[in-house]
């Protein structure tokens, strides 16, 4: 749970300056919409801050939704989000919207020539088109900045946004989020990122079947877990059918999915140098034959002493009387 703390001006009504009415209200998600409002709300009334928990509740929204609006108009430059601690909490600093609009216009100047050049300007209306909406300046400085500061050509952009877009994600952070990871594997051309694509998607097939064997959905995964797996698969690359036997030995022994139990058999099986399902079997009957052929009798009071062999056949004519 995170605490705002307003930085704040004390007054009976909320003033909502008609520039956010206009240029930021439109584009922007309802449920940021309402979070904004009522900080501002906060803010002005003398408040001096309020937790995740009580603006979630009295907006009906999740506490995340209410992080993340907060950090929707810290990028859009409204107001100054600022951790005070390690724990979540943040001061809130509402600016003004008339100073955000002139520095806008003061970044435009650049973005302005960048579009008098035809390689840009189209590449950025193929964008929109992919897209399905208009950019806003901050999505077209970013695009534009990609093609400086990442060395992307206007096709390995345009391949970033088609391969965004088929995932059905088009929200600006999301698609920034994976041209980093571009850029960090070392993206230089389209066949690098083809290559890219393929190797990801081949990664997510895999974790997906591993995931649906353990009755998981892949949305309820989480980092460290995606590390796990990636190891299994790609570090050991050990096949399905051995991932899936760990898994089996995992339900049978505690009866549930367990990522470190399975992780604990599958590092076990590593370092014994196994990579078949045979490999396996021979490392299970081997422990069986061994268990089996060291049993001995437990000498106790009772036979300690030497054992006599009977003929039960003879003892049983002698009791009938047969024997006579």
């Amino acid at each position: 749970m995170s605490t705002f703390v307003f930085k704040n001006k004390h007054s009976e009504y909320t003033p909502v300056s008609n520039i956010f009415i206009d240029k930021y209200m439109p584009k922007a998600r309802g449920e940021f919409v309402k979070v904004y409002l009522l900080g501002l709300k906060y803010c002005v009334s003398g408040e001096l801050g309020v937790n995740s928990s009580i603006m979630a509740s009295s907006l009906h929204l999740l506490e995340t939704d209410v992080l993340n609006a907060w950090s929707y108009w810290n990028d859009e430059g409204l107001i100054k989000m600022i951790p005070v601690d390690n724990m979540g909490n943040y001061t809130i600093e509402f600016l003004d919207i008339t100073t955000s609009i002139s520095s806008e216009n003061e970044n435009n100047i650049n973005l302005l020539e960048e579009l008098n050049k035809n390689s840009t300007k189209d590449m950025l209306q193929d964008i929109e088109k992919l897209l399905g909406r208009p950019l806003s300046s901050k999505e077209m400085t970013m695009y534009i900045g990609w093609i400086k500061d990442y060395a992307f050509l206007p096709e390995i952009i345009l391949l970033l946004i088609q391969y965004c877009v088929s995932k059905g994600k088009t929200d600006c952070r999301y698609i920034e989020t994976i041209a980093i990871a571009w850029y960090d594997a070392n993206i230089k051309s389209i066949e690098d990122a083809q290559g890219f694509i393929k190797k990801h998607e081949n990664k997510w097939i895999n974790i997906r079947k591993i995931l649906t064997y353990l009755g998981i959905k892949d949305g309820e995964i989480m980092k460290p877990q995606e590390e796990m797996l990636t190891k299994w698969l790609y570090t050991y690359g050990f096949s399905m059918d051995i991932i899936h036997r760990a898994c089996d030995i995992c339900f049978q022994r505690i009866n549930k999915a367990d990522f470190k139990y399975i992780d604990g058999i599958l590092n076990s099986w590593q370092r014994e140098g196994i990579k078949t399902i045979e490999d396996i079997d021979k490392k299970d009957n081997k422990k069986t034959i061994k268990k089996n052929g060291s049993y001995k009798v437990k000498m106790d009071s009772f036979n300690s002493y030497d054992q006599r062999n009977y003929n039960f056949d003879e003892l049983e004519k002698k009791l009938l009387g047969w024997d006579k």
